[in-house]
């Protein structure tokens, strides 16, 4: 089986082809290749397929199904989504530009920034954000918007196992915002991203009871209106250096909160991410790069 391993600032993920390569059990095979001791190594693993009847409905040229490295399949990846275009473009999957994916959050459009006869920059627009606890999900009631609601009674953050000296060590406000683009996010605020204990805290956030379908966790530094650093712990990969509908979900969050404008430069561990929450037509563009670093032959498809 052909796989190409493809990385968006460090989020980095193998993507197979299923145009060509038939791949009957991708949750077992998601676990086996993203192993980075006994595998390609990797945060999922991506399949790049021809759209459902529903998708061409929608004039989608291509489909992507993101397994992350448990296993779990998730409904979308901004990071992913921009190397899958690319690998469509560069491979002669599909020349269109822009180009319509079909996702587990719906058909998404993203434009393509060409160089050389490739592309090395994507445009992505992951649609407009859900705001409505309900439907992100968490389990909240009485609130049309979870904006600033109280961390400490939500999440009980100084009775976790690590305790409460990394909360005033980091500078963590005690107020949480929940944002879904398609995939669940919560966005806590600190005076010093570095200083949190994300490997300990992450898992434990990412699985609590007020998440019925776990949630990508993200620790954000506002150093002024238009930049931001941020940290993450992605929901079943872990710590990763870049999440892509996170920073989505973090400029959403940012103006809600009132803490930033709606152009902001995201700062990750992988690199850098240009968003913007459209005032428009309500839309979150994600602007970054896509990077196609090696293929090879996986002996195993199962």
């Amino acid at each position: 089986m052909r796989f190409t391993k493809m990385h968006g600032i460090g989020n980095d993920y193998v993507y197979v082809d299923v145009f060509e390569n038939e791949v009957p059990e991708p949750e077992k095979l998601a676990v086996k290749i993203s192993d980075r001791h006994f595998g390609v190594g990797g945060d999922g693993l991506i399949l790049i397929g021809p759209p459902t009847p529903e998708g061409l409905l929608q004039n989608a040229h291509v489909r992507m199904r993101m397994f992350n490295a448990d296993g779990s399949e998730s409904e979308m990846c901004g990071n992913g989504v921009r190397c899958l275009a690319k690998y469509a473009y560069d491979h002669h999957i599909s020349r269109a530009n822009p180009m319509k994916v079909e996702t587990g959050r719906g058909v998404l459009t993203l434009d393509l920034w060409i160089q050389y006869n490739r592309v090395n920059q994507v445009t992505v627009n992951m649609g407009q954000p859900i705001l409505k606890p309900s439907e992100i999900p968490v389990l909240i009631k009485g609130f049309e918007r979870l904006v600033g609601h109280p961390a400490e009674a939500a999440l009980g953050l100084s009775r976790m196992p690590s305790g409460s000296d990394w909360i005033k060590a980091a500078g963590l406000e005690d107020a949480m915002t929940c944002v879904s683009l398609g995939n669940p996010h919560v966005v806590l605020y600190c005076k010093h991203a570095a200083r949190v204990p994300l490997e300990q805290i992450g898992p434990l956030i990412e699985k609590h009871a007020i998440f019925p379908r776990r949630v990508n966790v993200h620790f954000v530094q506002v150093h002024n209106a238009g930049e931001i650093t941020m940290r993450t712990w992605e929901r079943g990969s872990g710590i990763t250096l870049a999440c892509g509908t996170g920073a989505g979900a973090v400029c959403v969050a940012g103006v809600l909160a009132g803490k930033t404008n709606r152009i902001v430069l995201a700062n990750l561990p992988g690199g850098r991410l240009a968003l913007k929450w459209n005032e428009v037509d309500g839309c979150v563009y994600l602007t970054g790069p896509a990077v196609e670093v090696f293929s090879g032959d996986w002996p195993d498809p199962a």
